[in-house]
């Protein structure tokens, strides 16, 4: 049987989604999915080690939804994770219609982070609410 990762060693994803869109639950799902998987394959192209370590089944990984009030706080944290080399996606939605929002035109939708540890963003993400 394998032995439990500590606390302070155990991977996560976080997707952070933005509050004033008022996303329906399948949008926001569809947002968050775009979020985790871009920000895993950016995490793939720089530290593929994290990446195994995250998918390994004997020490799991976690993925956890956040939400920030508009796009300028979403930026600002995307901005500060880049500075810091965490890896992270920006999500930007086009082609899709559903209104008042999402008019087909481009709009940004979500970031991305990680695999990371909680201490490694908790800095950033503390601010944000779980959905």
């Amino acid at each position: 049987m394998a032995m439990p990762v500590s606390a302070d060693a155990h991977l996560y994803q976080y997707a952070i989604i933005r509050g004033d869109l008022q996303m329906p639950p399948g949008k926001l799902a569809a947002q968050s999915g775009h979020a985790y998987t871009d920000s895993l394959m950016k995490s793939l192209e720089v530290d593929p080690e994290t990446v195994s370590m995250y998918r390994d089944p004997a020490k799991g990984g976690s993925k956890v939804t956040l939400k920030c009030k508009n796009v300028t706080q979403l930026l600002k944290a995307y901005q500060q994770l880049l500075d810091e080399e965490i890896p992270c996606a920006l999500i930007v939605d086009q082609h899709h219609v559903l209104l008042p929002h999402f008019t087909g035109e481009p709009i940004i939708t979500a970031v991305g982070i990680g695999p990371c540890t909680k201490d490694q963003v908790k800095h950033i993400t503390k601010k944000f609410q779980c959905v």
